[in-house]
């Protein structure tokens, strides 16, 4: 053990045990509770225990299949690095199903056994770090079940010890003993444990323990049961105020599987309309809205008609009609215009094809209710118009799984086959697609995933159709029947989605056709074996599994990822982040997070593959904007503003100030040929407004814009008690900084031959004179024009809405992430004096360290022993620049400490991975230097030359959290 873990221990003995705030200590040592809440999961700690340690045991009571998926992710990982571990677990009271055992086989770098103690009910994990020569310990109450280690509220204790303390020999003789006696977990012992459980468990009560530990996980309403969902419920209100202001239309955007249909009827009780009609593109569909219809609304089967090309029961009460059907002409002509009173369209996204035109043109009804999962459209139709951009309610998928609203999935992204040494691209030939060996290689990652149940019924989702075809029978030919379905009959589609209900077939391969429109609620596994081309088809092939069916807890979703360029997309469409932000992507890959108790899980090499897609594609381009742009003014049915734009989360507005390419939103404008005209310093001040302000990390210059666009002068006194009104930090220092960025003095910084501030108009926009602030008069001047006004005003309430992420108390937020512009200005600093900052700058009474945590992605680093680098989560060794020695002025600086032995000048550090991540660094929190860790070093120069550095070691007050320092060292770690 180095002297430097054997202190962090003793640090977070006493920082957990003795004094919080006198003793600092790392997170991955310091005693810790662990409950599932503020957004870290037990299996978040278990995941990083696991990707740092160097062995590991699990001692766990109970286990359900739901949360095995995940962790074999984990497990694949690991056993790529040589990491190898140990389960002990039980058949107590029998609550172990079967199959949680048969899973369990199946782990190659992990031993397993069951406990021989009568009422083993030990919940605890144990990782070994063998280099260290320490042990890390989650001990409590969760099991290893989806429930205990994503939503419960749980108690359990993390610590850490010294491989020789007293605690981790006692645990570790307990394990031992226990491990010594149980017996190994083998075919033959589940083969008996099989029949056993058959005759004794439900003599045990085991129903209701598994239920007690699973209730949050799924809940599925017996049939005589249907009433309003919270979404329903929030809906049908809003549904019924629109009526009542006399709208005639409306549009529900709701995920697959949250209950539209059993809406669309309650809608139809609430309105109690004379006749209904119900439009879909499928007869499939019509049979199963009408049984949910009559559920509702009740009365005799004679009400309920349906009119297609095999019925023509056109006189029904409420009828359900194909599009096909109904949209010809002899067929229309049958009903008068105003036949229905209420008109209902299912997969309402289709309803720009001229089939559903002739039908909307055509009816007159008091009432039309479109209702989609996907608004989103790239054939330029605009169905918010169409619905009289009445958005009577929306969730997506993200929202719909918090709630609970459908089955969670386990998303897995792993590596696709690789032929000859390199993964499938874009560009494979069909041999290698549909080859022997990929069959056998996907067959074989399917059956160590896994799926809920007993029996699989899997859907399969490839490229092309003789891929499909070709697919299906070598699926079939090693034993797991399969069919492909391409372009067959609705007949024949049917037919064979009831062989895979009945369970005779195990898996339908196919392309496209079941993107939609399709219910098969059985469905437990979603293969992915193609290209991701977008974010609305990937959902839309996810979203077929995710409808609630009786015993099926989870769904699993296997992503086979390639070569492939749109890799891209898969993290986007996952968590639904729309920000166009590559920095937003990466961290969601890198974290891995839950949505709900959904889990996204990615192995090693599929994590490469996507931040190489990454790498190679510009998120933010015109072409990507100027879609988001059209989409929104489609919504909105006017010009979006940057509000828009931050209200309904379709694109981050900071997305224009981070381009390069459009000084400001009215440039933008302009290409999207918006009538709006702006003089050249009107443009300028704008330009100011959007680089400077409109990221609302603090939010003092924007209050004081507002104040003054409402009243012509504030006191300075006025203007403190505003501030302070609005929760802002407030003394002399701010206040001067204040008047150096609205004076724009702050920008005086020669770049190339003219002031970075005449970019900005060259004129003051704020005069200060004797205690009362102004608006300087040509600002007044400019704001007399309309549409500038809007525009200023928009950045206003935009940056001021964005502000709500900032701590306005202080001068930064831990983990927002920063420039070193915006530090220059956060800090109270005269100047912007980021070009020439590089590393650091000690300033007098403040040093923000800028640190890119992975200089050479490649591995080739020169001068190994200049990189900075974590200790722990509290500790970072760091550098100064050479030539430096301990004697030099800035380091004597930064050793200074006054009469009480603080540090003079406050170190603040800010961190990114590497320079891909752009110029944005996470904020990390002040820093003080380790007494005694400065020390000088030689290293070896770019000319060969050996030039002074300082090393120091600095502890941050506040430990980095898991998942930031996960983030910025996790690829790194292996």
């Amino acid at each position: 053990m180095t002297d430097m873990t054997r202190d962090e221990l003793q640090a977070a003995v006493l920082n957990g045990y003795v004094d919080q705030d006198k003793y600092n200590a790392a997170t991955e040592f310091s005693p810790q509770l662990l409950s599932n809440i503020e957004q870290e999961t037990v299996w978040e700690h278990l995941r990083f225990e696991l990707n740092n340690c160097s062995s590991f045991t699990f001692a766990v009571a109970f286990i359900t299949t739901d949360m095995l998926t995940p962790l074999k992710v984990v497990l694949a990982d690991l056993k790529r690095h040589g990491v190898y571990g140990k389960i002990l677990t039980s058949n107590y009271l029998y609550f172990n199903q079967p199959q949680v055992f048969a899973e369990l086989l199946k782990l190659t770098n992990v031993e397993v056994k069951i406990a021989r103690q009568d009422g083993f009910h030990v919940k605890g994990y144990l990782f070994e770090h063998a280099q260290q020569n320490y042990q890390s310990v989650i001990i409590g109450s969760s099991n290893l079940t989806r429930a205990a280690l994503l939503h419960n509220y749980e108690w359990n204790m993390r610590f850490t010890s010294y491989a020789a303390g007293a605690i981790t020999a006692q645990l570790a003789a307990e394990l031992e003993r226990a491990w010594a006696q149980a017996v190994p977990l083998t075919k033959q012992w589940l083969n008996e444990y099989t029949r056993d459980f058959a005759k004794k468990a439900p003599l045990l009560g085991t129903n209701e323990w598994q239920l007690h530990e699973k209730r949050a996980d799924y809940t599925v309403q017996a049939e005589a049961e249907v009433v309003p969902n919270k979404m329903q419920r929030a809906a049908l209100q809003n549904l019924q105020k629109l009526r009542q202001n006399g709208e005639k239309n409306g549009l529900v955007i709701s995920a697959t599987g949250t209950g539209k249909t059993y809406l669309g009827a309650f809608d139809v009780k609430q309105a109690k309309p004379q006749r209904f009609l119900f439009i879909a593109h499928r007869e499939q569909i019509l049979q199963k809205a009408r049984l949910s219809f009559r559920k509702v609304l009740g009365g005799p089967a004679s009400d309920y008609g349906i009119l297609s090309g095999q019925h023509a029961e056109k006189t029904a009460k409420y009828l359900f009609a194909t599009i096909q059907t109904l949209a010809k002409q002899e067929k229309l002509q049958q009903f008068s215009t105003t036949e229905f009173d209420y008109i209902l369209i299912d997969e309402a996204h289709r309803a720009g094809a001229a089939s559903y035109r002739r039908i909307l043109a055509y009816f007159k009804p008091s009432f039309f209710l479109g209702m989609t999962a996907t608004p989103e459209r790239t054939d330029d139709f605009n169905i918010y118009q169409l619905f009289g951009y009445n958005i009577a309610y929306e969730i997506r998928l993200q929202d719909a799984l918090h709630e609970r609203m459908l089955t969670p999935f386990h998303y897995v992204g792993l590596q696709d086959y690789e032929y000859q040494g390199k993964l499938l691209d874009d560009k494979a030939p069909l041999r290698h697609l549909a080859s022997e060996q990929r069959v056998a290689y996907v067959l074989q990652q399917l059956a160590y995933y896994g799926y809920s149940g007993s029996k699989v019924h899997g859907l399969i989702f490839c490229s092309r159709q003789k891929e499909a075809y070709e697919l299906a029978e070598l699926i079939t030919a090693k034993g797991h029947p399969a069919v492909a379905l391409t372009d067959e009959s609705i007949k024949v589609r049917e037919q064979t989605v009831a062989l895979l209900e009945a369970g005779e077939i195990e898996y339908i391969v196919t392309v496209n056709i079941f993107n939609e429109g399709i219910d098969i609620p059985c469905l437990n596994q979603i293969v992915m074996l193609r290209n991701t081309q977008s974010s609305i088809v990937f959902i839309q092939q996810l979203g077929r599994g995710l409808r609630k069916f009786a015993h099926k807890e989870y769904v699993t979703i296997i992503d086979f990822i390639g070569n492939y360029k749109n890799n891209y997309l898969i993290p986007l469409a996952l968590t639904g982040d729309r920000s166009r932000s590559k920095d937003n992507a990466r961290a969601e890959l890198s974290l891995q997070p839950t949505i709900g108790i959904s889990t996204i899980n990615f192995t090693e090499v599929a994590r490469q593959q996507i931040y190489a897609s990454l790498q190679t594609v510009k998120l933010d381009s015109l072409l990507e904007m100027r879609q988001d742009y059209n989409e929104l003014k489609y919504k909105l049915g006017r010009v979006p503003l940057l509000k828009d734009f931050e209200e309904y989360g379709s694109m981050d507005p900071i997305v224009f100030a981070n381009n390069n390419l459009l000084p400001n939103y009215y440039h933008f404008l302009l290409k999207m040929k918006e009538p709006f005209k702006l003089t050249s310093y009107q443009d300028k001040v704008l330009y100011f407004m959007t680089k400077e302000l409109l990221n609302g990390m603090r939010s003092h210059e924007l209050l004081l814009l507002q104040s003054l666009l409402r009243q012509q002068e504030i006191t300075g006194e006025k203007f403190k008690q505003l501030l302070v009104a609005n929760g802002c930090y407030v003394n002399t220092a701010v206040l001067t900084s204040i008047d150096a960025i609205l004076s724009l003095t702050f920008f005086h910084i020669k770049a190339g031959k003219e002031f970075k501030s005449d970019k900005y108009g060259g004129q003051p926009l704020v005069v200060h004179v004797e205690d009362k602030y102004k608006l300087a008069s040509q600002l007044v001047a400019a704001l007399a024009d309309p549409e500038f006004k809007k525009l200023f005003n928009d950045v206003l309430e935009t940056g001021l809405s964005k502000t709500r992420k900032f701590d306005q108390k202080d001068l930064f937020t831990l983990y927002q992430k920063y420039t070193r512009k915006d530090v220059c200005r956060l800090l109270n600093w005269k100047k912007d004096v980021s070009a020439p900052m590089y590393g650091y700058r000690v300033g007098t009474d403040a040093c923000p360290i800028f640190i890119t945590y992975t200089k050479d992605p490649s591995g080739k680093r020169k001068g190994e022993n200049y990189q900075n680098e974590f200790l722990n989560t509290a500790v970072i060794r760091w550098f100064t620049r050479s030539p430096r020695h301990l004697y030099s002025d800035e380091v004597r600086k930064l050793l200074q400490v006054d009469n009480e032995g603080k540090p003079v000048v406050k170190i603040h550090l800010f961190v990114k991975k590497s320079d891909a991540e752009g110029k944005d660094f996470y904020y990390l929190g002040e820093c003080e230097i380790i007494k005694n860790s400065a020390t000088e070093k030689m290293i070896l120069g770019k000319n060969g030359r050996q030039k002074a550095i300082v090393a120091l070691q600095l502890r941050l007050k506040t430990p980095v959290q898991y998942r930031y320092y996960t983030l910025l060292t996790a690829e790194n770690k292996k």
